[in-house]
């Protein structure tokens, strides 16, 4: 008999959920954690800080238009050493909260490099002393890091990646962001807030390419309305460093050679999981450049060895996602029933301004997969409560089969995009139809019935446009 039901490497949002869950259903369990503090890259230099600035950002940016309500300001200035203190605060206290929720629920946790050393064990390394724990299930939850681009690599002085621009001791002048993906647009919207001039670099023919390409085209627009450039489908060939930044030689998206100088550069060219030094070598699980392969109830090729987060080859590399894969895995060694996780039922976030959220197949996937489309779309300029905001640009577009009126995917670019998602993510969780959403009552005046007004705008029946 194994001394636990679970070990669980790694406490990012996917091995802390797992390993509460787990005591919730009764599972002896323990958590290996490289870092003296619980709570992974999410918590300390990723979700959780990156969204504290972009809180300040919106507010800094409020503050700007405090004539238009009726507010007089003077001297407006930014305390950049108190908008990190607060951040460093914010992240302290929910990993503090973490190290609760673990001794409540009866979760061991030790501090150490863990590695999988064959069917029910792992070591723990620390400071040179290493030693082994028996656990009948292993869940590996190591995570990922920045890329870099071939012969460029992050000093996190002047190359920063997604963790050192957190700790910029001030705002720069300058600053090139290379990849318009989720982590790129979140970091160039609150430095241009903060007053930096910004420009992003992308290699693809559009930003945020994951998402719907209209909301792409929409997202383009708005940056540039905010001073922020963007050039998509070039190729960043080198960056010299000297005395006054970064100098960037790049070829645009006509061929012709350009170069950009800068304070500061920040690699924001996605993530690669951290699975080397864990051992899995020693197991039947498949890896695939890095990412591990794994069944339905996220256990691998290897009987009770499971893997989640961002570590899982074919899932997206999100908390949430992580989250809920921790769940359908620790909930399967509880020997409950559980639901496996839907790729297209995972929503996205990015919370850049315009917020974006979106869930399901875009317009070009639900062609591709062979349904007929029916598109409906509304815009935020017809929403009251967007307008009381002042912030109404941007749409929700909805994407459903025209047969059945099935809601195959909704995109959303625009106010509190990233909290309206809820009812998106709902819809389709349930398999709901235009018909049930436009008999559903949507609360007036919110940002949220411009959803009301979406769905029906498939059937031409919007109220507001």
């Amino acid at each position: 008999m194994a001394k636990y039901d679970v070990a669980i490497i790694g406490s990012g949002p996917g091995g802390y959920v797992a390993a509460i869950r787990a005591g919730e259903l009764g599972l002896k369990t323990i958590v290996v954690e490289k870092d003296p503090f619980l709570g992974g890259t999410c918590l300390h230099v990723g979700c959780i800080p990156t969204k504290v600035l972009l809180h300040h950002a919106e507010i800094y940016d409020h503050c700007k238009e405090a004539a238009e309500y009726g507010i007089e300001l003077s001297g407006l200035k930014l305390n950049w050493g108190t908008t990190l203190g607060r951040k460093d605060k914010i992240v302290k206290k929910h990993a503090k909260g973490i190290e609760f929720l673990f001794k409540k629920n009866k979760v061991e946790w030790k501090q150490g490099w863990g590695r999988y050393e064959g069917p029910g064990k792992i070591s723990v390394e620390k400071d040179g002393k290493k030693e082994t724990i028996e656990a009948s299930n292993i869940l590996m939850v190591t995570g990922s890091e920045a890329r870099a681009l071939p012969g460029i690599e992050p000093d996190h002085k002047t190359i920063l990646t997604n963790r050192s621009i957190l700790e910029l001791p001030e705002i720069p002048k300058t600053l090139i962001v290379v990849g318009a993906g989720a982590v790129g647009v979140e970091f160039a919207s609150i430095y241009n807030s903060f007053g930096t001039q910004v420009t992003i670099l992308e290699a693809l023919p559009r930003a945020v390419p994951v998402e719907d390409e209209e909301i792409s085209a929409e997202l383009e627009k708005a940056f540039k309305k905010k001073n922020i450039a963007i050039q998509t489908g070039c190729k960043v060939d080198s960056v010299k460093k000297d005395a006054k930044g970064v100098t960037v030689p790049f070829t645009d998206k006509d061929g012709k050679a350009q170069t950009l100088q800068a304070e500061k550069l920040l690699l924001a060219v996605g993530r690669k999981p951290m699975t080397d030094g864990c051992g899995l070598e020693k197991s039947k699980a498949k890896l695939e450049r890095g990412f591990v392969h794994v069944g339905p109830t996220m256990e691998t090729a290897e009987k009770g060895l499971y893997a989640i987060g961002d570590i899982v080859a074919g899932l997206p590399q999100l908390a949430h996602a992580a989250m809920m894969e921790g769940i359908v895995a620790v909930t399967t060694i509880a020997g409950k029933p559980t639901q496996p996780i839907r790729k297209d039922r995972i929503p996205n976030a990015t919370y850049c301004e315009p917020q974006i959220g979106s869930i399901g197949l875009t317009e070009k996937q639900a062609r591709d997969a062979g349904y007929q489309v029916k598109v409906g779309k509304f815009p935020f300029v017809g929403n009251s409560k967007a307008t009381i905001l002042n912030n109404h640009g941007g749409f929700i577009k909805v994407v459903s089969d025209e047969k059945y009126g099935e809601v195959l995917g909704i995109h959303i670019i625009g106010p509190l995009a990233t909290e309206i998602l809820a009812e998106a993510a709902t819809v389709l969780n349930l398999e709901g139809t235009i018909d049930d959403m436009m008999n559903m009552v949507h609360a007036h005046p919110t940002v949220w019935e411009a959803l009301g007004d979406s769905f029906a705008s498939v059937r031409g029946l919007q109220i507001n446009v």
